[in-house]
Order: C-alpha cells, then sequence, then structure tokens
C-alpha cells in the first residue's frame, strides 16, 4: 500500500468517533430576514457579509452563476443561505457562497477577482435556457425594467446569532457551524474551528504540520486535505502539561482549547513548537513506521507515546524494543482500541506509556 493511500484511509481512532456526545447547550437567537438582492450585493461590498478564510474558494463557473441570475429573473425560487453574525457584526456566509458571490459579481459587472495583471472578465450573462434575450448582456446593459426586478428580487438569508459570549462557551460556536454547515461538500472538524477561531494558532499549526519527521509520522507527503494532520497536532497541544484539564468529548475539548489559545504567544505554546519537532525527530528515526499497531495510523498511540515525549526532558530516548514492549502491553492496547477519548482512558494509556518509555520521569 502506498503512503498517500493509506494515509487516505487513515480512520483508526477518529476524533469524531460516534461514541462522543456533546452536552453543550446553544444560547442563540435565529432570524431569517427576506433580503433584497440590492441589499445584500451592497452589504457584500461594504464588508457587512463576509466570506470567512476557511471557505473554499469560489467555483462556479460564468454559466452556472448566470443561470442563478436567470432564475431570480424569471421568479424561480432560490434556495435560503445561512450567516453565522459575528462578534463584530458582521455576516459570515456559512452556506451560500457561490450564490452571495455570484449575486455581488453580477451587480459589480465583472466575474471572478482580477488576474495576475489586475485585469477582471466583465461578466455578461452566458448559457441562458429561458431569457434567451438577455444572453450575452452585463448588468449594467439590462432594461432599467429588469435591473428593478432584479434589484428588488429577494433571497432568504437565515441569521445565527450567539447570546452566550464566545469566550465564556467556545464549544458552542463550533457547534453552531457544524450543524449548519449544510453545502454540498460538508467542512470537516478542522476546517470548522479554523473558521470560528481564526487567529496566530492557524498558522502555528500549519507550520508544524510541514515537518519533514511529521509527514514521515502521518505518512503522506502533502498535507491532509481534510485536516487529520493538523488535528492531531492541535490535539497533542491540548494535552501538552495540560493533560489534567482534559474532559470528554475530544472534539470539544480541542474546539475550547483552539479558542482560548488562538493568539499561540503563551510559554506553553512556545515550549510545545520546540518540544514538537524533537518528539517528531525522536519518533520518526527510532520507529520505521510509528503508531501503527493495527496499520492504521492510531490516533491514541500517536498521543500517548508523542505526550510522553513531549513532557520529557532532552535526554529522553525512544527504542524500538520499548515501543514494542508498550504497543504489546494488553492493557495499553485496551486503552488505546476501546473508548478512546474517555476520561479514563486518555490517563491511563499516557501512564501506561510514561511508565515503559520513561520510567524515571
Amino acid at each position: 500500500m502506498s503512503e498517500d493511500t493509506e494515509a487516505d484511509m487513515q480512520t483508526d481512532d477518529s476524533v469524531d468517533a460516534g461514541t462522543e456526545t456533546s452536552t453543550v447547550e446553544f444560547n442563540i437567537v435565529v432570524t431569517a430576514t427576506d433580503w433584497s438582492l440590492d441589499q445584500l450585493a451592497t452589504m457584500f461590498r461594504s464588508e457587512d457579509i463576509v466570506i470567512p478564510d476557511y471557505q473554499r474558494k469560489y467555483v462556479w463557473d460564468i454559466r452556472r452563476a448566470s443561470t442563478l441570475i436567470e432564475s431570480f429573473v424569471i421568479g424561480l425560487p432560490v434556495p435560503q443561505v445561512f450567516f453565522y453574525e459575528n462578534s463584530e457584526g458582521q455576516l459570515e456566509v456559512i452556506d451560500g457562497q457561490q450564490r452571495i458571490t455570484s449575486i455581488a459579481y453580477f451587480f459589480e459587472g465583472y466575474f471572478g477577482p482580477a488576474n495576475a495583471a489586475g485585469n477582471r472578465k466583465v461578466f455578461r450573462l452566458t448559457g441562458l435556457e429561458q431569457r434567451k434575450d438577455l444572453e450575452g448582456k452585463s448588468f449594467d446593459d439590462l432594461e432599467d425594467r429588469v435591473k428593478r426586478k432584479l434589484k428588488n428580487s429577494s433571497l432568504r438569508g437565515v441569521t445565527v446569532k450567539q447570546l452566550t459570549p464566545d469566550q465564556d462557551q467556545p464549544e458552542s460556536v463550533y457547534h453552531i457551524f457544524e450543524r449548519l454547515n449544510t453545502g454540498g461538500q460538508a467542512l470537516n472538524s478542522q476546517e470548522i474551528r479554523n473558521a470560528v477561531y481564526r487567529g496566530p494558532i492557524i498558522a502555528a499549526l500549519e507550520d508544524l504540520n510541514a515537518d519533514a519527521n511529521w509527514r514521515k509520522i502521518f505518512g503522506k507527503v502533502d498535507p491532509d486535505p481534510k485536516q487529520r494532520d493538523i488535528e492531531l497536532i492541535l490535539r497533542l497541544f491540548s494535552l501538552f502539561q495540560n493533560i489534567e484539564a482534559y474532559r470528554p468529548p475530544m472534539k470539544d475539548f480541542l474546539s475550547t482549547q483552539m479558542a482560548e489559545n488562538r493568539s499561540f504567544d503563551s510559554d506553553r505554546a512556545k515550549k510545545f513548537v520546540t518540544a514538537f519537532r524533537r518528539a517528531a525527530k525522536i519518533s520518526s528515526e527510532a520507529i520505521e513506521k510509528p503508531f501503527r499497531p493495527r496499520g492504521l495510523l492510531n490516533a491514541a498511540t500517536l498521543e500517548a507515546v508523542m505526550g510522553v515525549l513531549l513532557e520529557a526532558d532532552d535526554e529522553v530516548t525512544l527504542t524500538e524494543d520499548d515501543y514494542r514492549r508498550l504497543i504489546e502491553d494488553e492493557p495499553f492496547v485496551e486503552a488505546s482500541t476501546s473508548n478512546t477519548t474517555s476520561l479514563e482512558q486518555v490517563r491511563s494509556r499516557r501512564e501506561i506509556a510514561l511508565e515503559i518509555l520513561n520510567p524515571d520521569a
């Protein structure tokens, strides 16, 4: 099996295992508004409506965007969009990026951002099925009657606002995004965290994710498109010098830790960066295919072993024999394969790993 294929099949001990349940309760207000297209385009230009950094790029072609505009002209219904009102009062598009951006582009008159030379393509309606008389026309070319109809056409937007301050219940913002992420290509856990908890921590995790020894451990040269590698690093950081704070579910613990460490400028964060690179180097050099006791990369095994290395002094070593003894230890196997994110199992496998790999600690 190739390295890329093995990483793509990585499912062992997923953070989002179905056994994890959250007890978060939402304190939110939800409003539905029928926005005129003119309002939406204006709010987009003024950045009162924003596309979050995490969102995948605009991917519609001009023909599909033209079909959307045609739907408004002839009065066909268009699916509603979802917004999240952030702490700055901006409406972040959770679901509906392609529709909102297409509307804004047409009203502006240009399709897509500028190219390398600074030029933009004029947005002329293309591939229309019902209104052939509008084919090839930009917004400025339309008759005033059609312009008014488009400006006054409406698109329903559902806006969610959290009433509890983000810092008091950071994990609930994650769940709001998770539930409202209804687009054609759903975001995964780490992409949602990147949307909600923006800050220097994102760049710091990406930088660590590029470490050559870590890439060898993960088993894939390029970053994982589902960001499972980033999530594993966040998991290691969240437990670094902090395992006593862990409370399941793991998914919420990671969200809370990312929220509380957005700036990533604490002493713990700085120590983690150095310790992570050292632990990754030790692991990749000592073990041929580390943390794959059953063929797949096992997050629980990785978390326990690297957790010990991360918190050990500079003189710590890792041998193939000690590692083999650990992954064949029955209590450790149990703690790494069953109910792996429970409080008892997280602490148990760390204690066993510490006893076998660093008994002098």
